[in-house]
């Protein structure tokens, strides 16, 4: 299995799609990257020979910022927004939507379950309605 910035890439896919599975590397640096290392993006990736995956390698340890140094940097930059407080990093902390998007009828998968409000079952009304009132000062 060929492993490139410590991932093992998947051997049956085309070397330009495989190479995407690495975090950082897209479909648009793939490119870039076989034309600097010179390597056919249409081979598959377990006919690689050893001088064309350390050529790969190289390239993307050159030139691109991937995985782990990736995610911490990321990591380090939201972390920064929280802490001086500025809407975006506010939005981060409300895990809501950072980059405009409306929230009011889409945003789903960042806000989670929807939560209904005013419709409730006969069983938890009756409970709400016989439950014990606490006396007001």
């Amino acid at each position: 299995m060929a492993r490139i910035a410590g991932v093992d890439i998947p051997l049956a896919k085309r070397t330009d799609i495989a190479l995407t599975y690495i975090y950082g590397i897209g479909r648009s640096n793939v490119k870039l990257v076989l034309d600097v290392a010179k390597v056919d993006g249409a081979k598959r990736a377990k006919d690689l020979t050893e001088d064309e995956v350390n050529r790969l390698q190289k390239v993307i340890e050159k030139n691109y910022r991937v995985e782990g140094d990736l995610r911490r940097e990321i990591a380090d930059t939201i972390k920064r927004l929280r802490e001086i407080g500025t809407y975006r990093g506010i939005r981060h902390v409300k895990k809501l939507p950072v980059r405009g998007q409306r929230t009011r009828s889409n945003a789903r998968t960042k806000r989670g379950k929807r939560v209904t409000i005013g419709a409730m079952k006969k069983d938890d009304r009756a409970k709400l309605d016989t439950a014990p009132v606490a006396e007001k000062k």
